[in-house]
């Protein structure tokens, strides 16, 4: 009996077969987004070989709202990806600004390096160059779907074939499925959120990113060029009932920004994602981490899912020579779930704080009229929250209040 497979899985597969050693390498990386990319890049850095496998054809455009804050710019610096990143096609952004819809405004601005709103293509494209030019391998049209962990190696199992390696990054989203395969998954509780967003071909108004406050619902707006913004909108599930004209209804709570984007061209179809509270067990078993998303998310409020993940990718790098010269277990990655935690853990903590006053729309205006009483306070927090300040030199009053909306 003959078994017929499409030509491009014949292909492929009679390769990994027979020419093994060309798909042999120290780190085999399973999604190809702006996380993978940085543990490919990082790990050519600390001399390692790197095989990315990204399942799209080409750089994944996800749902993001594409604010990078000061901690993801300084690690892109660091990856050397920043300067490839075209001028033309990013933007500066020099702090937040909270907003309620016909209210008062507050805003504080970012800790140096400052933000960059960038089109996820644009960066994931960027990362992609920088890793191809190290010397990373990057294979598209395939995912990993299972993989086996033997004593000297892992062996992945993919659509077009088994790939060797010394160890498994797993960067393969929100919906890892190699978490799940891993046994590391966990069960998240708590109300559902999701999150969509669009472009528009229009100047921005400001070198802030908005937060628009109202009930049930926040928007963002993202300056990510000279002439495109990015507008996102985040809810609990239970607040927005969808159908063909949701996005419209959308705007139709936000005047203000749908007022900005009259007559402006829309540049990107919408795009969803959700739910997006994600939980695992743990980050690391035996030659195996997972990075970015897949290593667990709470919201998008805070905007900090890609500092985090660009981050703990170069960490990952660093610790992996040693870890691996020392047999690759989970006891030898240690230092890569301590450190990846102790960043999660500010921002687990930032970002419940966060959901607690936007699901309280009475709190908006008196708390929003009070940072912009108060900007020393604002500046604070957000200095805390991307990392910069430490817990005990935030102003007691600030401390109190952000604890006591977290418990309300």
């Amino acid at each position: 009996m003959f078994i017929f497979r499409p030509l491009r899985q014949i292909l492929f597969a009679d390769i990994l077969v027979t020419m093994t050693s060309a798909f042999d390498c120290d780190v085999l990386v399973a999604g190809g987004g702006p996380a993978g990319l940085a543990v490919a890049i990082a790990a050519r850095m600390n001399g390692l070989s790197a095989i990315v496998i990204e399942r799209h054809p080409s750089p994944p455009d996800k749902a993001c709202g594409e604010c990078l804050m000061p901690p993801a710019v300084s690690a892109l610096n660091r990856l050397g990806v920043l300067d490839l990143i075209d001028p033309a096609r990013r933007a500066s952004i020099d702090g937040i600004r909270f907003k309620q819809e016909g209210a008062a405004s507050a805003e504080a601005r970012l800790p140096s390096p400052g933000g960059l709103g960038v089109r996820r293509t644009e960066l994931t494209a960027a990362m992609m160059h920088r890793a191809r030019w190290l010397g990373a391998e990057i294979h598209q049209r395939t995912s990993v779907f299972g993989y086996r962990v033997k004593p000297d190696q892992v062996i992945a199992e993919t659509d077009l074939g088994p790939v060797r390696a010394r160890f498994l990054a797993a960067a393969d989203g929100l919906h890892s499925r190699l978490r799940s395969v891993a046994g590391l998954q966990a069960t998240s509780s708590g109300p559902r959120r999701f999150g969509i967003r669009q472009h528009f071909r229009v100047e921005p108004w400001s070198r802030f990113v908005e937060v628009h406050f109202t009930d049930g619902v926040e928007a963002y707006v993202t300056p990510v060029g000279p002439v495109r913004v990015g507008v996102t909108f985040l809810w609990d599930d239970a607040r927005v009932a969808r159908d063909g004209a949701w996005i419209e209804k959308l705007f139709e709570r936000f005047p203000s920004i749908s007022g900005r984007l009259a007559g402006a061209e829309v540049d990107s179809r919408p795009r969803g994602a959700g739910p997006m509270a994600r939980t695992a067990r743990s980050r690391i078993s035996d030659r195996f981490a997972l990075v970015g998303d897949a290593a667990g998310y709470i919201d998008a409020i805070t905007g900090e899912g890609l500092s985090l993940a660009l981050v703990s990718a170069l960490t990952l790098g660093r610790i992996l020579p040693t870890a691996l010269a020392l047999g690759g277990s989970r006891e030898t990655l240690l230092a890569y779930q301590r450190e990846s935690a102790h960043q999660f853990r500010r921002y687990a903590f930032v970002t419940k704080v966060m959901l607690a006053f936007a699901r309280r729309p009475a709190l908006h205006g008196p708390v929003i009229a009070m940072l912009a009483r108060y900007p020393q306070m604002f500046s604070a927090l957000l200095h805390f929250a991307v990392g910069s300040l430490p817990a005990r030199e935030l102003p007691e009053n600030t401390a109190s209040l952000s604890l006591a909306e977290s418990q309300d």
